[in-house]
């Protein structure tokens, strides 16, 4: 929660406060009703003062003195952080537009291509294929259950099986347009994304730095297998929610790549 947010929930909570000890303790002072109440109070706390209402008795003009030193400033306050809490939350919500944009781009150029290299050589991809295979008619609720399906799977991709080597050029490949996503000051806001680029960016050093990538030792591959297997985790997750983004906001853009989806063997660009 930033600043701003606990300050408009702060000012809010001492604002009703206010309200109902003014309202009570002039139907209880002066024997107001409950609408004469509530009109005083808000006429004072909104510096209106009408006139047409005031306290008769010592303690109810005490009560009118507390109202107006507590509420008038809680109201102004409440008010202004009102403003600023409504535009940080356009401000908050043109961030994330922004931030899955990246997203999409990445999985245009470099994501999806990686999805279905790692997919194929995952044993384990028919556990999970039905809750990946999203429609059109997806809800909420499709995807809550493919993301809580995604959080108990373990991937089993195996470094032996997959091709290292083609895995190299196409990282390297990628590499300037994967940096130039990593300088984009705006990812700092998006925390599922800057480990899924720092990963990929560990696995092509990792394979770089290798004068070769076949006969390795048997712990050398363990070693790329879990770096495999981790980057295969972080691309699932991440794909999922960049396709709920796009089926909520761009239905175009979710249509082709419904179309594309690297875990449905028969997809095709084709609109058929």
């Amino acid at each position: 929660m930033n600043s701003s947010s606990l300050q408009y929930r702060i000012y809010l909570v001492i604002l009703v406060f206010v309200f109902l000890i003014g309202m009570l303790g002039l139907m209880a002072i002066e024997q107001f009703s409950a609408l004469d109440a509530l009109y005083f109070t808000v006429a004072t706390i909104s510096t209106v003062g009408y006139g047409d209402l005031h306290p008769a008795t010592p303690a109810g003009k005490i009560l009118a003195i507390i109202i107006i030193l507590t509420g008038v400033g809680c109201f102004v306050g409440f008010v202004a952080n009102s403003i600023e809490y409504l535009i940080a939350q356009r401000e908050r919500k043109l961030q994330i537009r922004k931030l899955n944009m990246i997203s999409g781009v990445f999985f245009t150029e470099v994501g999806t291509n990686l999805l279905k290299k790692f997919s194929a050589q995952d044993p384990a991809i028919e556990e999970i294929r039905s809750v990946l295979l999203v429609s059109d008619n997806w809800s909420d609720a499709e995807f809550s259950h493919a993301d809580e399906v995604l959080k108990n799977h373990i991937p089993r991709l195996n470094s032996r099986t997959v091709d290292l080597e083609e895995l190299k050029e196409c990282l390297i490949q990628q590499k300037g347009f994967l940096l130039s996503l990593l300088e984009n000051p705006q990812l700092v806001e998006h925390e599922n994304f800057i480990p899924l680029l720092l990963e990929v960016f560990h696995m092509t050093e990792e394979l770089i730095i290798r004068k070769r990538l076949t006969d390795l030792p048997s712990t050398d591959y363990d070693h790329l297998t879990e770096d495999l297997n981790r980057i295969y985790g972080f691309l699932i997750a991440e794909w999922l929610i960049h396709m709920k983004h796009l089926k909520q906001n761009y239905p175009h853009l979710f249509s082709l790549a419904m179309r594309t989806n690297p875990f449905d063997a028969d997809a095709s660009p084709m609109v058929e």
